[in-house]
């Protein structure tokens, strides 16, 4: 068993919260989006955080030092968006091993620090793995529906890609996260499984699915519960959601996935939803308050936070999960009857 997993049955651990707005106070410009790497570069950078990791390396250190002081105990690498796929619209594709190594071991020298400087509380990270900018099961074209933009074949291998290089960067776990198309997820979890194989590994690996409105499915189509049962298959730390929706929209959805599995849940909301700026202002009080509700019906094992929070909702969250016992992990019969005769009759 995983260190990791021998905590979670003891306490709430609590995961960090978003890196672009942390980013975004630096205000960084194009020439230092380039820094010295990117210097002469053919194409505009600005924007593209994941390569401030290999430009502004510092910066992305000092975010990861801001959580683990609020009292984070995983941090996600600066890699939501570092595959080939969607480091395409920069001509960067021969930069992602670089831009997810780097960012692993930034974030684990990072956690390293913390963990020598309190034993008995370790920090761990988890490499990010975002959703890329293309989809598998859906078209991007309203007047050809059977088009599709990408092969779930090409996923797998930018996915590989990107984990083996999170992996030998350092990162205690994978975090298959946002997950928007769970065709797109399976091609992450697919190409996981094939490392741990020719590896040997017993690597952790959390999944996160998003969704997106109030319909309560995810971009294409799934209820918490279809998301839920189509990625069971596989061997899984966690599953829960993030994005989209601020804490009190996403309850619900965690009280049908939390009596369904055996699998630990996860919940990283963003800080309420976005005001009529696009901006996210819910206080890290009232986001706490929130929360509170999913401590109280024990219904995560992982708390954090996504767009819009900031190490002072953190340490709210972390403050107010330090009172709460984890959720129990329910045991469940595991009988399945694929072709259950006994209830029709053929005529």
């Amino acid at each position: 068993m995983h260190e990791i997993e021998k905590i979670l049955r003891k306490r709430i651990l609590v995961l960090d919260g978003a890196m672009g707005t942390m980013l975004q106070r630096h205000q960084f410009t194009e020439e230092d989006f380039r820094g010295k790497l990117f210097k002469n570069f053919h194409k505009p950078l600005k924007g593209n955080n994941d390569i401030l990791s290999l430009t502004q390396p510092e910066a992305i250190a000092e975010v990861h030092r801001l959580y683990f002081e609020a009292g984070a105990d995983i941090v996600e690498t600066n890699t939501f968006s570092g595959t080939t796929i969607a480091m395409a619209d920069y001509d960067l594709e021969d930069y992602v091993y670089q831009i997810n190594f780097e960012s692993a071991a930034i974030a684990k020298r990072v956690a390293n620090q913390f963990t020598q400087q309190n034993p008995e509380k370790p920090r761990f990270v988890a490499g990010a793995i975002g959703p890329t900018n293309k989809t598998a099961s859906l078209s991007p074209d309203v007047n050809n529906p059977g088009f599709r933009a990408i092969s779930f074949e090409a996923l797998r291998k930018a996915y590989k890609q990107q984990a083996e290089a999170l992996i030998d960067g350092g990162v205690d776990l994978l975090l298959v996260e946002t997950v928007f198309d769970t065709l797109n997820a399976k091609a992450a979890l697919f190409a996981i499984e094939e490392i741990k194989e020719e590896r040997n590994s017993s690597i952790p690996v959390m999944i996160s699915g998003t969704i997106t409105d109030a319909s309560g499915r995810t971009l294409s189509g799934q209820t918490a519960e279809a998301f839920l049962i189509s990625i069971s298959h596989i061997p899984l730390l966690s599953v829960g959601f993030n994005c989209a929706l601020g804490a009190k929209q996403l309850t619900p959805h965690l009280e049908v996935v939390s009596n369904r599995t055996e699998l630990a849940i996860s919940a990283y909301p963003n800080a309420g939803l976005p005001n009529a700026f696009g901006e996210y202002d819910q206080t890290p009080e009232k986001m706490a308050q929130q929360i509170e509700t999913y401590l109280q019906k024990h219904l995560v094992n992982i708390i954090g936070g996504c767009c819009g929070t900031t190490p002072d909702h953190i340490k709210a969250i972390a403050d107010v999960a330090s009172k709460f016992s984890p959720r129990p992990i329910p045991k469940l019969e595991t009988s399945y009857d694929p072709y259950p005769t006994k209830h029709f009759e053929c005529l």
